[in-house]
């Protein structure tokens, strides 16, 4: 059987037509399902009621304890009590509640915890900390998720019925091919930029042929690899997340063990190979919409035709720094899949806890991927590559 409707309370402070003087006006259902809107309401005219308002419950409606529990916070315990003691219009069974709730109350704001002194500098060392801890423990659990998803990954490379062959192909499609746009027209942009600056800043001193160079190395030891992984960080693990975080919210991960399923082998798995594989062909598409865009600023602003830009290019872009780029590719892929299904599996069971995991996703991928590329950069420096 479908609930009867309710009517959403109201609450306004306005003068009587009789007397003139101003009355707090309670109206509609005061319950649950509208806690939020008459929070709010409430919270908006504190600031203009006096100490002990007079208050007119007589078009109330439903009032559970939650409803009460704002009346009470808002006019005090002792009004609250004044009124359920006296005030004869008010009905028999709100004035007990609201008798009990006043009595409840006034024995929070009897025992108010103390406020916690602040200690500054100390305050900010505990600050820091913490977060030290937190970040220690949230690197933690990634070495145990990556340990569990290789462990199974080998596990089901052996068995080959255990392959989801079908579910790889649709995230390939999914995380790869509708990708390809958006990828290829920011590295196209952002191509064109590094061109316009590299110009602007070579012009200087004569040496605009030189504009060829920063483009191609930029884009294929560096830019092409690390857009491709930003632009998946934000759209392919925001996706993860919040695809494992629905199904645990609506209990299907539970129903997978309950019928003997992995959810290792059937959600993260699939997901993982599928960013591994589309990575490296997207950062290739990225490299090559880079390049372009870089060539094309430098034909119609340095005169420096597509012939002469791929002559310059050949003769001084070694090949390695293309499989340089590339074989960053497929370790980004890795680590932005294993964070974004990690981030689905601690999800809470509220739609809040999937936008809060979500967020989380797509800030610690992206600073996982600059950390390494980072480190990954230097490493190619010292090793002179």
């Amino acid at each position: 059987m479908n609930p009867s409707p309710t009517t959403p309370g109201l609450v306004e402070w306005l003068p009587l037509p009789e007397t003139g003087e101003n009355v707090l006006r309670f109206t509609g259902d005061w319950t649950l399902q509208h806690f939020a809107a008459l929070e709010a309401q409430l919270d908006a005219l504190k600031p203009a009621l006096p100490e002990c308002p007079d208050v007119d419950f007589n078009d109330v409606g439903r009032v559970d304890t939650s409803g009460a529990g704002l009346i009470a916070v808002a006019l005090g315990p002792k009004a609250l009590h004044w009124l359920a003691d006296h005030d004869r219009d008010v009905p028999r069974e709100l004035r007990a509640l609201l008798g009990t709730v006043s009595d409840a109350v006034a024995e929070i704001y009897a025992h108010r915890p103390k406020p916690r002194p602040n200690f500054g500098f100390m305050d900010m060392l505990a600050d820091i900390g913490g977060n030290v801890v937190h970040i220690a423990e949230l690197g933690a659990k990634l070495l145990a998720f990556i340990g569990m998803t290789l462990e199974t990954q080998v596990r089901v490379l052996l068995r080959p019925r255990h392959w989801r062959v079908t579910s790889l192909v649709a995230h390939m499609e999914q995380t790869g091919l509708h990708a390809v746009p958006i990828v290829v027209l920011l590295s196209f942009l952002i191509g064109a930029v590094i061109a316009f600056l590299g110009a602007t800043a070579l012009q200087r001193y004569g040496a605009t042929v030189f504009t060829v160079d920063l483009v191609s190395y930029a884009f294929l030891r560096e830019l092409g690899v690390l857009l491709t992984a930003i632009i998946l960080a934000g759209r392919t693990a925001s996706a993860f997340t919040a695809q494992i975080g629905s199904m645990k919210v609506g209990e299907e991960i539970d129903a997978m063990r309950t019928m003997g399923l992995d959810p290792m082998e059937l959600l993260v798995l699939p997901r993982v190979l599928a960013l591994m594989i589309v990575t490296p062909l997207l950062t290739f598409l990225a490299i090559l919409a880079g390049v372009v865009g870089g060539a094309l600023v430098c034909w119609f602003a340095l005169n420096i035709t597509p012939t002469m830009f791929i002559s310059v290019f050949q003769t001084d872009t070694p090949l390695r720094y293309l499989w340089l780029g590339l074989c960053k590719a497929p370790i980004f892929a890795f680590l932005i899949a294993v964070i974004g299904c990690l981030e689905g599996f601690k999800v809470q069971g509220s739609a809040q806890s999937v936008g809060e995991r979500t967020t989380s996703s797509v800030v610690q991928s992206i600073f996982l991927v600059i950390v390494v590329d980072a480190v990954a950069a230097l490493f190619f420096m010292e090793m002179n590559w």
